[in-house]
């Protein structure tokens, strides 16, 4: 700790002393209470990390979206943080209930870390939350924002769930993310038929949005989680770009689930139309299993072949998105 010159007006965090790698606090003379000293090592210990809601205001402001990559494990994490430095990007980890039941509050406590000690952007969100019991839960656990599912209800108790949940996160200074309509396919586990999947209403998120108070949308355009058919996706950008109309008119950003798969052309499209984050998962975790079919007999191997397979198609997919250079 050094001492600079009476007068300074703050303190400062200096990048490193004469010691490569140990950085030190200048702190001015005769300036600041009793407390003063003790402000600065809570804020320098502490670091204050990024917010979702930040970030999508940051990609609404520059026309590009977030990726939310969902993530299972140490390896993951570290794949998306490593892409995300060195594409200079924003991301989210996303962690979905199914892995959280998995990995429980340590695989939550290593996101938040990592989030922390990152060099760029980077947020911590939970994923579809159906379950009432497992978001109260989640909204003890330190996430920065977390998506509200009541896909699977009636309107109106989508409404009502989203709403007292909406309040309660609101509180925590979270950002609520939720969807109105239905997607077909599985993820993690999950799945919905196809019969049992619904475009998004305008006239109902509308009345959605006004009446929970959410932040982000997640609209049902004929994505789907997983793989889509061999016919390839179809998306509705007529149905975006009038959802873009309401949600630019309410403050609410938008957000596409099941990006895994989209051409290059229509995710462009799905931007230049107001997405401002995509959630990926399929492609990032089948990199994670063909690596695990390759001849390696050493574990720290296989670990770190596959962090490098998730982190080749997290930055692909930042570059796609346009947040490559926005951190």
């Amino acid at each position: 700790m050094g001492q600079a010159l009476a007068g300074v007006p703050l303190w400062q965090l200096g990048p490193e002393s004469r010691h490569p790698g140990v950085p030190y606090i200048v702190f001015p003379g005769n300036v600041g209470d009793n407390s003063a000293l003790a402000e600065v090592v809570q804020n320098w210990a502490c670091p204050s990390r990024s917010s979702t809601k930040e970030l999508l205001l940051n990609a609404e402001k520059s026309g590009y979206a977030v990726g939310a990559f969902n993530v299972y494990n140490l390896e993951g994490i570290e794949a998306v943080i490593a892409a995300a430095e060195a594409e200079e990007s924003p991301a989210i980890l996303q962690v979905h209930p199914s892995s959280l039941k998995q990995g429980g509050v340590p695989l939550v406590a290593c996101c938040i870390a990592a989030a922390e000690r990152a060099n760029v952007p980077i947020t911590v969100h939970y994923d579809h939350g159906a379950d009432k019991h497992d978001l109260l839960g989640a909204l003890e656990m330190g996430f920065d924002s977390v998506m509200v599912d009541g896909s699977h209800l009636t309107l109106e108790e989508n409404i009502l769930y989203t709403k007292n949940i909406s309040s309660l996160a609101h509180a925590e200074g979270m950002l609520v993310e939720a969807e109105l309509g239905r997607l077909s396919g599985t993820e993690d586990g999950l799945t919905v038929e196809e019969y049992e999947a619904r475009f998004t209403d305008i006239a109902q998120a509308e009345q959605f949005i006004d009446e929970t108070g959410i932040d982000a949308l997640a609209v049902c355009i004929g994505n789907v989680h997983g793989k889509y058919p061999p016919s390839g996706p179809n998306l509705r950008l007529d149905l975006l770009k009038e959802l873009r109309a309401l949600t630019m008119k309410k403050g609410v950003s938008l957000v596409l689930h099941g990006a895994s798969g989209l051409p290059h052309e229509l995710v462009k499209e799905c931007i230049d139309l107001g997405v401002r984050k995509f959630n990926v998962n399929t492609e990032v975790r089948n990199s994670y299993l063909q690596s695990l079919k390759k001849p390696e007999k050493d574990l720290v191997q296989v670990m770190a072949s596959a962090k490098e397979a998730m982190k080749a198609v997290v930055a692909e997919k930042m570059r796609l998105f346009g947040s490559a250079g926005k951190a």
